[in-house]
């Protein structure tokens, strides 16, 4: 399980992963009529390699602080993909 902060409205999609592990994902998508949540799950399955389809957002639908569910994804792979951009 994935918990991050989502910051709409971006020049572009961004993942980033700070020092104490805080991860922010910057879209380009603005916030209104789920747009930046299909944004952040499209952008997601794009960082990780896997289908849209293996990715729920649990929570945080209509806020800032979200739990997103990656399926498909071994627990190495995770930290392989964090760990590589770790700001």
């Amino acid at each position: 399980m994935l918990h991050l902060k989502a910051r709409p409205n971006a020049r572009h999609n961004q993942l980033a992963v700070a020092a104490d592990g805080t991860i922010t994902v910057r879209l380009h998508a603005p916030a209104q009529d789920g747009k930046a949540n299909a944004c952040l799950l499209a952008y997601l399955a794009e960082v990780f390699g896997v289908s849209k389809s293996s990715l729920t957002l649990l929570s945080g639908h209509t806020t800032p602080f979200k739990k997103v569910e990656i399926g498909g994804v071994t627990n190495e792979e995770f930290r392989d993909v964090l760990a590589g951009l770790v700001s």
